[in-house]
Order: structure tokens, then sequence, then C-alpha cells
């Protein structure tokens, strides 16, 4: 199977031309069923903490789950949605090639430095998703993620234990720090021998550059795709059956001392939601 990385130029709080440019850009790729798109972090707005004008009223999610149906593929895309009080939540939606939605993921760490913990607040639970890639093959299990979450590996080490076999980060990530981002996609990869593909936008919005550098990083942290500063689709085959033989050939995991490093919440309690079932490889 394969994963599709959609690098957008996406256009300054314009839903309808940036789903137009996504939908334009899939256009003509091959997809088959079962594959898996990604989008970046508010693929149809930007990073833009005008909540009010940019928070899905329900028309992005049909439009991913349209999107899913029509390539018969599982779709992740980024939305603002508003919660009952009126801040924003920086959603990663998943939806499955049915159309039907598989998991709802909430960025934990809204981006202090960028002001965005002012407008958004920040998501309880680790989500992790089965990939369902094809008839009788067992599903890989996925990890979402968005965008400054990558800076916290603790989060990835608590989806590792609830079995994901495939971390995704989608994000608005700046040309600031391009060279955080690479580093850190191949440091959660090696950490948790797992996929990583990362997802980000190029171009630029009233306030930020981006380099795009959208990546795929293998369960041995090798690079598999870096995708450069353009606008693009980059198709990755991704190969299942060799994270669980690379984990069971170097099982690092086993070793690790998880009685000391707990993952509490601010109440000392763990909030995991495993949707995929029992975990795997857990000690």
């Amino acid at each position: 199977m394969r994963a599709h990385l959609v690098q957008t130029d996406i256009v300054w709080e314009d839903k309808p031309e940036n789903r137009r440019r996504a939908a334009s850009m899939l256009h003509g790729v091959e997809i088959d069923a079962g594959d898996l798109i990604v989008l970046p972090e508010m693929f149809d707005t930007g990073f833009s903490l005008n909540v009010d004008q940019t928070h899905d009223e329900g028309d992005g999610a049909r439009w991913l789950s349209d999107l899913a149906r029509s390539h018969k593929a599982c779709v992740v895309g980024g939305l603002t949605v508003r919660d009952e009080i009126g801040m924003g939540r920086n959603r990663a939606l998943c939806v499955g090639h049915n159309g039907e939605t598989l998991a709802q993921y909430e960025k934990l760490h809204p981006f202090s430095y960028g002001r965005e913990g002012e407008r958004f607040v920040g998501g309880e639970r680790i989500v992790v998703f089965p990939w369902k890639y094809a008839e009788g093959a067992p599903p890989l299990l996925v990890q979402p993620t968005v965008c400054y979450d990558l800076r916290f590996p603790e989060l990835y080490r608590a989806g590792r234990r609830a079995g994901a076999e495939l971390i995704l980060v989608i994000a608005n990530w700046p040309s600031a720090r391009t060279s955080h981002w690479r580093a850190l996609l191949v440091a959660r990869a090696i950490e948790n021998q797992a996929y990583v593909i990362g997802v980000n936008r190029c171009g630029s919005d009233p306030h930020l550059a981006y380099d795009g550098a959208s990546m795929v990083v293998g369960p041995r942290g090798e690079t598999l795709c870096d995708a450069g500063e353009s606008e693009g689709v980059h198709s990755v085959a991704i190969d299942a059956p060799s994270v669980r033989a690379w984990r069971e050939e170097f099982p690092a995991w086993r070793d690790a001392r998880t009685d000391l490093l707990p993952h509490q919440g601010r109440d000392g309690r763990v909030r995991l939601d495993t949707i995929a079932g029992t975990p795997r490889d857990t000690p």
C-alpha cells in the first residue's frame, strides 16, 4: 500500500479554493483502494487564529469524507473546530475508505510561542486507529498528531505503548525551524521503531514562510521521501510487515523503564483512546 502526501501552498482563509486545489492536485495520481491520503494541518484555511472565521461547520468534514469515498482511500486532514464557549480545537480528522469517521484527534499542545493557546484549547486524548489497507491483512495501527506535538516525545511513547506502528504529523511548520522538523521526524521514527509521515505546507501566509519538507521516515530511521519546497503529491510505499519484523529483530522497547517514566494527565490519570483495540507489544 502507499501513502500520498499532499504538500500544498494553502491560500489564507479560503476554504473553497484550498479544497479545489487539493482535489486538483490529487486528480490523475494513481491511488489504489485502501491507500492513505494525508493533507496538512488546517489544510483549508492555513494556520489562522481567527476561529470565528475558520471553524468548520461540517462542510470540511463532509469534503474529506467525499474525498475518501471517491478514491476508496483512508484520508487524514486538519480542520479547525469550535467548542461551546467559542474556543478552537486543532483537529486531525481521520476518515475511512467508505467515508466513515475512524478517529478525531485534537492537538494536545497549542503552540504558545505563536499564541495559539489564546484561541485554541489543547486536546485531552491520545488516539490510535486502524488503517485497513487490504482485505485479509492485519491493519496498520496509526497515531495522528499535529505540528507542535512533534516536540514532545512522551506523546509518541504513549502511542507506541498502545501499538502505534505509523505516526502521522500534519503541520504548518515554518521555514525558520525546518531543520528541527526534519531531525524530530527522524528521531520519532528511531525511538519508536515506527514509520513516520510528516505532511507540511509550503509557500507563505500573511505572517510566515514554509519550506514544505514533507517526509516519510522508515522504522530504522531511513528517509524514504523528502518532498522539498514545492507543491506536489508524493506517493511512497509503506511496508507494514517491516515494522513488525524490525521490532522483533531489535526489540529495544522491551528494555524501556516505563515504571520510572509514567505518562500522566494533570489529574494524575492516563488518557488514552486505543480505538484499534488491544495494544501490541505492551510490556
